[in-house]
């Protein structure tokens, strides 16, 4: 049975196909970034799991007589901050706060403006011509 789109994938009136595929390419686009996203949260919590380990390394370390390398971890590298003046977290909140809301943003009027708010009416329209 070939693919009908229901109402709110459907192609509104007067909506042109560089309309749908810009805007099919533009969810792309932040599908992309939401990926992106992610990986930079496992940056912060892969680097805050690492730096907690390292109190069992200088603790290890000084146990076993080496203090002077416990003693230089600990110092030089235990809570060091992974770009000047920033931990991970920071980096975290300034590209959630602007690149990744601003991207967001933008996607979401671009929407409402030129497709009524529907999502993903490129990829509706791409089903229903491969499915018939």
């Amino acid at each position: 049975m070939p693919y009908t789109p229901d109402p709110e994938h459907r192609r509104p009136d007067g909506a042109t196909d560089a309309v749908v595929e810009g805007l099919g390419r533009l969810s792309e686009a932040l599908e992309t970034t939401e990926r992106a996203r992610g990986h930079l949260y496992s940056f912060h919590q892969l680097t805050g799991t690492a730096d907690r380990t390292l109190d069992d390394v200088v603790e290890l370390l000084a146990s076993a007589g080496h203090d002077e390398m416990a003693r230089r971890i600990r110092t030089e590298l235990l809570g060091r901050e992974v770009l000047p003046g920033r931990w991970t977290f920071q980096i975290v909140e300034e590209y959630d706060d602007g690149y990744y809301r601003t991207f967001k943003e933008l996607e979401r009027q671009a929407r409402t403006e030129l497709l009524d708010g529907r999502r993903h009416v490129h990829e509706a329209e791409m089903r229903q011509r491969r499915q018939t």
